[in-house]
């Protein structure tokens, strides 16, 4: 699997993540985010059966998501496009597959946490439906010590 779009095209396709996707998914978590999770932490979410998408267009990987259900209660961990196919609705698409995953779970409500520098991905959130309940200090790391995060949620009855 390549993070390069192989042939623009291709159509893109949702479809689980699998662990031969890690390099790919991996090289566009780097380019993604100052302080990208680690190839284990995606492994480990796999292993425990977390559900995790790709978007996949001719090989290419064009973003990844990573949702943990428990409780009856749903908890987006990562979501990301790749840089270069940013605002053309990659991220929208993966995080309606994750709200009806959770739905498919009988969750009641989806969470997650933002930075609150990330203004795009908080439109995003804000345009599906999810509210701030929440702050939680310190949460991310950031070149200047550490950043808060934002704490949405959906409630999905």
């Amino acid at each position: 699997m390549s993070a390069v779009a192989a042939d623009e095209r291709a159509p893109v396709a949702l479809r689980p993540m699998r662990e031969d996707d890690l390099d790919a998914v991996m090289e566009v978590e780097r380019r993604a985010y100052p302080f990208p999770w680690t190839r284990g932490i995606f492994r480990d979410c796999l292993r425990a059966g977390y559900p995790a998408w790709v978007l996949d267009r001719g090989g290419a990987i064009l973003g990844y998501a990573v949702l943990s259900i428990a409780a009856g209660e749903a908890h987006i961990l990562n979501l990301c496009a790749a840089p270069e196919v940013q605002r053309e609705g990659h991220g929208r698409r993966l995080l309606r597959a994750l709200l009806q995953v959770a739905r498919g779970h009988r969750a009641e409500r989806v969470f997650l946490e933002v930075r609150p520098s990330n203004a795009a991905a908080i439109a995003l959130y804000h345009g599906e439906g999810f509210n701030e309940i929440g702050r939680r200090p310190r949460y991310y790391p950031a070149f200047n010590g550490r950043e808060d995060a934002l704490v949405m949620a959906l409630e999905l009855l």
